[in-house]
């Protein structure tokens, strides 16, 4: 017999947005309270810039941005060695039946960011959208 989900499609990815908010947050609590006992995490200010959970909750993918960008890889390394001990607390102070498995990546939106703005500042791009805001 089936297993029937008690959740509606809608339902179950809004609970999956908000858990992986939920881990954010206690992701972020952690790191900056510095309780990873590591001189790398401890020395880098860490923003946990989004978690992306799989509709089931048992991996969560964080990902991760030192302030000033400082040291990207090595902060990303050293977050991968203290993984157990992060979801161990994330298991505790979240209280799922199953605590997600963490993966760090280091986050690159703020670099693509970048070059979207610098492909609309080029005088090419800003040539056509003046045409098309002149024109509607």
């Amino acid at each position: 017999m089936a297993k029937r989900d008690p959740y509606s499609a809608e339902q179950h990815s809004v609970r999956v947005l908000k858990v992986g908010e939920r881990v954010r947050h206690i992701l972020s609590e952690l790191l900056a309270r510095q309780e990873v006992h590591d001189d790398i995490v401890s020395a880098a200010n860490i923003a946990v810039t989004e978690v992306r959970m799989t509709p089931d909750l048992r991996n969560a993918t964080a990902y991760v941005k030192p302030l000033l960008g400082a040291d990207e890889d090595d902060v990303v390394q050293a977050l991968r060695q203290n993984t157990a001990y992060l979801q161990r607390e994330v298991a505790k102070r979240l209280g799922l039946k199953f605590a997600p498995k963490l993966k760090f990546r280091k986050d690159e939106s703020f670099e693509e960011a970048d070059r979207i703005e610098a492909l609309l500042r080029d005088p090419k791009v800003a040539r056509d959208l003046g045409e098309e805001d002149e024109a509607g």
